[in-house]
């Protein structure tokens, strides 16, 4: 029965191989057809952007460009003001990264270690303000603005600061939620150590629980600055006259004309735009990576 059952054992993993390679073989092909399919807009704009006038203009479009060229860039960089628009774009995104990470740092921390009365129900109003559309708050946020701005220097319309305001309240439910998990993934008995080794609470706080959680702030980072860097809805409807204070997306709107649109200019300055945001993916993507993965384990 022994060598009867081992030759069953032997013929069951020479078979497993190939019973599985097909389903292998077919998520693997799966994977790279959604791939194609998300990368082939990215792919398109790109090509849009080196293609001369006349083939973007032409009736039959083709997947590649004969002759590349330049001028629409040339276009989009003789702009007037655009590297100041590219220079508020990088201001408002990285104050609401920074903002944002530190704000629900410290909140999740709470809501994590301490009990207090209405914890349970300040979490689920985290969970449902994430469920209301940003586009059915914009009037009740274009009047606060407004009416902030009388009595706060510089968060008024017409400002940054009514950029970044709302763009670190809407980040910060889902920041909050996501590292809530991280805290309470980081054993307490390391906190008790740390008490009974003489460090204080703050000490705690900055040198040993925030680099522990600080690739759930990167994952989250990374949603708000993709949020904030792409806004446009906000930055058309609290940005009114002082086009000093315009952001990237805004630039846009100069390409888009009565007697014809400007495709090739307008998939350059999206091009240009898309460059911030593989930079900052590339230099964050390891500690996204684990940060989307989970927290620390014990």
């Amino acid at each position: 029965m022994d060598g009867r059952s081992g030759y069953f054992q032997r013929s069951a993993s020479r078979v497993s191989p190939r019973i599985r390679r097909p389903w292998r073989l077919a998520a693997e092909v799966t994977a790279l057809i959604v791939a194609a399919v998300v990368a082939f807009p990215l792919y398109w704009m790109v090509l849009s952007a080196f293609k001369p006038e006349g083939e973007i203009q032409s009736t039959e479009p083709r997947p590649w460009t004969g002759s590349p060229s330049l001028d629409s860039f040339r276009r989009v960089f003789q702009q007037e003001d655009f590297g100041r628009y590219f220079l508020n774009s990088l201001f408002v995104a990285g104050v609401v990264v920074i903002a944002s990470a530190l704000i629900a740092f410290l909140a999740a921390t709470a809501v994590a270690r301490f009990r207090f009365r209405f914890r349970t129900t300040l979490l689920v109003m985290f969970l449902v303000a994430q469920m209301v559309p940003i586009e059915a708050l914009t009037i009740p946020m274009f009047f606060l603005m407004r009416d902030l701005g009388e009595s706060v220097p510089g968060v008024g319309l017409n400002t940054l600061g009514s950029l970044i305001l709302p763009h670190i309240a809407f980040s910060l439910p889902f920041a909050i939620w996501m590292l809530r998990g991280f805290v309470k993934a980081v054993p307490e008995a390391l906190e008790e150590a740390a008490y009974l080794d003489g460090a204080s609470r703050s000490r705690f706080l900055w040198q040993i629980l925030f680099p522990l959680v600080f690739p759930g702030l990167v994952a989250t980072s990374v949603f708000s600055f993709i949020s904030a860097w792409n806004d446009f809805l906000f930055a058309k409807s609290f940005i009114i006259s002082a086009t000093e204070n315009s952001t990237l997306p805004m630039a846009l709107l100069v390409f888009f004309k009565d007697e014809g649109n400007d495709w090739g200019g307008i998939m350059a300055a999206s091009t240009v735009m898309t460059i911030p945001v593989l930079v900052f993916f590339v230099l964050v993507q390891r500690r996204l990576v684990s940060g989307l993965g989970g927290a620390v384990k014990d």
